[in-house]
């Protein structure tokens, strides 16, 4: 399919570790993106939040978990309302707590960008993100409770 935007592609949106890749071969599935709904969702959040936010942050920003199909998001424990699933969602490898800090920071210091997201969770080393393409974004900062970094906006 090949890129979405100058930083992210396709491929890295349907990718999994390969611990995963061989759970779902065994069950026969691929992790790939189905309709042009999907598609759409994927396109409308890299376009308005992770291709913005990444020319703010100027440094590569990793996704380590993009879509999911309904087999996968079972399998790294998701729930069936996952936003994964609709292509809305993206989770963002930072590598530390402290770059996890400065991308939020960033994302919520960014008028531009804030406006576009549905929900920024922050973990220790990766935040998720997401970006409705139908419908209002709710602008949600949420804490996974592992997270233990500073508090950003509160």
């Amino acid at each position: 399919m090949g890129t979405i935007s100058r930083s992210f592609s396709w491929a890295e949106f349907e990718a999994t570790n390969p611990e995963n890749a061989a759970k779902l071969a065994r069950k026969g599935v691929r992790n790939v993106i189905p309709s042009f709904e999907v598609r759409d969702s994927v396109l409308a959040l890299v376009r308005k939040v992770l291709q913005p936010l990444r020319d703010v942050y100027q440094k590569p920003m990793k996704v380590n978990s993009g879509y999911r199909c309904k087999e996968l998001n079972e399998i790294v424990g998701g729930v069936p309302s996952s936003q994964h699933v609709k292509g809305e969602a993206a989770d963002i490898h930072t590598g530390s707590p402290l770059e996890t800090y400065r991308l939020a920071h960033l994302a919520k210091s960014t008028p531009e960008i804030w406006e576009e997201i549905d929900q920024m969770i922050l973990y220790p080393t990766f935040i998720h993100f997401s970006h409705k393409r139908v419908g209002t974004q709710r602008h949600q900062l949420l804490f996974n409770k592992s997270y233990k970094g500073r508090r950003v906006g509160i």
